[in-house]
């Protein structure tokens, strides 16, 4: 057995640069650290949650029309255009470069909101706001690409935490700014402002990642793009796990990867980027992922819930609004935001809990809470009560947070990282398509451009059939299990006798 003396000596002699380099799990400390400082500064924006009645107010002096019918639509179309060449873009560049995209977008955006006027100054803030929303794929992807995979777990529940400490801590500094201290909504925009310009200032120094999982990866490494496909089959799970190679040893891994380009041979580092190629490895990709039914199921839900939810929390300080004018109340968004989403963070926390065949209930289960979501939004629009509505508004967004949170796990959980991003790529983008329909037909100014009580009736009325879809999916799928468990067990009487 060699001693770690000798064997580092060795390593010394043999690979010099790596013998100065500090313990691989310590140079993943400064990315992580500088990521979750600025997951926490860019979300960390107490206007956000009075945006609505600050473009309503004297500050833009917006009609609810132009600010509903013609304004935030803007948001889904950009956010929909601008996704799918984001994503390209984010592995091709190395995630940084997006990042600083990112914030430079938010300062851009917040800058807009606080000196443009007129109703076209405001869509292109909106546009901009897309682009936002569109480059967080790089900021929750770019720490896979600098550090080990045994931290994967660790370094994305500390990077998602910053950003939700963020949005919660920017929500009550709002509440209390407003209700306790008296700030006007212009001044809340300033200090969004001055924080996404910290969160800016902090992106520069994140290392640049020098592989990413499609464009560039070392030769020498790559890691097997490897999914457990999940079948019925009598009843039971059967596991395909199609390997393309043998994951190397620990300690072969570690000589083989290259900690900085400079150790990597010329010819290896003069990678030639094939278009064509990655492009015909993502189609494989996509055609053998949503090969596997349970993996659909989840995926459809994902994409046509999320596609209500987008609608409902972009609304949402609209229907306020109506029920409960800003500009002669005491409002309390901010308090809301803050709220639901430290509950909803408790629920996702419960959720590791839960025990429950999901396998078997999981399409029950999305029907039985997406007819609570549906009767929670139906609420929202019928009753006129700005407490009832805060209530309602709260239970949507924490059993969203819940489910989404699961379909989460059902779906990560057979895929590799990878097929990760791709999946929950697609899946997303199904989303905003379905979303820019629903708005072009009853949002927009060039659609129905209905009010937001009728437009909340229709929300209400869209996840009633999402649960009844799934619910008639899942009964369907119990019987099936269940005659098939039935005709087993009369084929083994059979063959007793």
């Amino acid at each position: 057995m060699e001693t770690p003396g000798v064997l580092d000596g060795l390593r010394s002699r043999l690979f010099p640069s790596r013998a100065r380099r500090p313990p691989r799990h310590l140079g993943c400390v400064l990315p992580t650290t500088v990521l979750c400082g600025y997951g926490f500064f860019a979300n960390l924006r107490p206007s956000e949650p009075f945006l609505t009645p600050y473009l309503l107010g004297p500050d833009k002096n917006l009609t609810e029309t132009q600010v509903f019918n013609e304004i935030y639509p803007v948001w889904t179309y950009s956010y929909l255009v601008l996704l799918f060449p984001v994503f390209l873009a984010t592995d091709y560049l190395r995630y940084k470069p997006v990042i600083l995209l990112q914030g430079l977008s938010l300062i851009v955006t917040w800058f807009m909101l606080l000196y443009s006027q007129g109703i076209l100054a405001v869509q292109f803030l909106e546009f901009f706001y897309g682009l936002v929303t569109a480059t967080e794929i790089a900021y929750y992807s770019y720490i896979y690409s600098v550090v080990d995979l045994n931290l994967y777990q660790k370094v994305t529940s500390y990077c998602r935490s910053a950003a939700l400490v963020g949005y919660t801590v920017g929500s009550v500094c709002g509440q209390v700014l407003v209700s306790v201290a008296g700030w006007s909504l212009f001044s809340l925009n300033v200090v969004s402002l001055t924080s996404v310009s910290v969160a800016f200032a902090i992106a520069w120094s994140l290392p640049m990642p020098q592989k990413s999982f499609f464009f560039h990866h070392h030769p020498s490494f790559q890691v097997s793009k490897e999914m457990k496909v999940l079948n019925y089959e009598n009843g039971t799970i059967i596991q395909h796990d199609p390997a393309l190679k043998k994951v190397p040893e620990l300690e072969d891994v570690e000589l083989k990867i290259p900690l900085n380009i400079e150790e990597c041979p010329a010819e290896e580092r003069e990678q030639k980027v094939n278009i064509m190629k990655v492009s015909k490895e993502l189609w494989q990709d996509f055609l053998q992922c949503y090969s596997s039914w349970p993996l659909v199921c989840w995926s459809v839900w994902w994409a046509l819930s999320t596609c209500g939810y987008f609608q409902v929390i972009n609304y949402a300080q609209g229907m306020w609004e109506v029920v409960l004018p800003s500009q002669t109340s005491e409002i309390y968004n901010g308090a809301v935001e803050a709220v639901s989403t430290l509950l909803g963070a408790v629920a996702v926390f419960a959720v590791g809990h839960i025990k429950i065949s999901f396998l078997t209930w999981g399409e029950i289960v999305l029907a039985m809470f997406s007819l609570f979501i549906a009767a929670a939004v139906y609420i929202m629009d019928t009753i006129y009560n700005i407490w009832v509505c805060y209530a309602s508004y709260m239970a949507f967004r924490i059993v969203y947070m819940l489910l989404i949170t699961i379909a989460t796990f059902q779906i990560a959980t057979n895929l590799s990282v990878e097929r990760y991003a791709l999946v929950f790529g697609v899946n997303t983008f199904i989303a905003l398509a379905l979303q820019t329909v629903l708005t072009l037909i009853v949002v927009d100014a060039k659609g129905l451009a209905l009010d937001i009580s009728t437009q909340f009736m229709i929300y209400a009325g869209y996840f009633a059939v999402i649960a009844v879809l799934f619910l008639i999916s899942g009964t369907y799928s119990i019987i099936k299990n269940f005659w098939r468990k039935e005709r087993r067990r009369n084929d083994a009487v059979v063959d007793d006798a």
